[in-house]
């Protein structure tokens, strides 16, 4: 049995099902997600390696990419980029953020399997001789990544799932400006009949058992929201 996590990316959904069956069949654990939005909701440093669709919504898998390079949490997690696009300029800009590989569609499934089992075989070894993340931590507080339990000062704070959601979102990306859209989709990403304010409404309830941490969730009028540490404290991952 394989110990390695991929989650693939692409808005194609039967592609999604597809390779998540027969990377499941090989002993892999595989997530999907159908947007980069989705995908930025999961706990990326948790993936050994991302399949990433590049004609995507208004993330594409190059923005996508770009972004995950820039955080230091998933800076070194392998990328195979899987897509149409297959002009030089395309895959010279696939490598030149630090793709890993680039397999064009329609692909063979065995081709795929391949260079999966390949790039994981030369690269995550070395990303696993880190240990996991198991906790996030700010000052006082205490996400616990496993259990999903939040507390300050050891006492739980009895958080909702959609709050904790919210929160893990928030503060991996810390002072990234979240919309409505972006959280609503992260979030409630099966729920058609959720609205904006309904995002509002769980951020106030966040805010208030927050106590004073609550202030570090601002709110960034006609953009979303954040998460802000203050000058001389740090999100820590252990």
């Amino acid at each position: 049995m394989n110990k390695y996590r991929i989650l693939v990316v692409d808005d194609e959904e039967d592609i999604c099902e597809i390779l998540q069956f027969n990377l499941e069949s090989e002993g892999y654990t595989v997530d999907t997600a159908h947007s980069a939005e989705e995908a930025l909701g999961k706990p990326i440093s948790s993936y050994d390696l991302l399949l990433l669709d590049v004609m995507m919504g208004e993330i594409s898998g190059f923005k996508l990419a770009r972004m995950l390079k820039k955080e230091k949490k998933s800076a070194d997690i392998p990328i195979i980029f899987l897509t149409a696009k297959d002009t030089e300029n395309d895959v010279l800009t696939g490598f030149s953020l630090g793709a890993d590989d680039y397999v064009s569609k329609p692909f063979s499934l065995r081709e795929v399997i391949a260079r999966v089992r390949a790039v994981l075989g030369r690269v995550a070894p070395k990303r696993q001789e880190t240990p996991v993340s198991k906790c996030i931590r700010y000052r006082a507080m205490n996400i616990d990544l496993q259990q999903k339990k939040v507390t300050i000062d050891n006492r739980p704070l009895g958080l909702t799932r959609k709050e904790t959601e919210i929160l893990l979102l928030l503060i991996q990306h810390q002072s990234r400006v979240f919309t409505r859209e972006e959280l609503l989709e992260s979030v409630w990403p099966d729920d058609v009949y959720v609205l904006g304010r309904t995002v509002d409404v769980n951020i106030t309830r966040l805010r208030k058992k927050l106590g004073e941490y609550g202030k570090c969730i601002v709110t960034r009028l006609g953009y979303g929201y954040a998460f802000e540490a203050g000058d001389s404290d740090e999100v820590s991952v252990v």
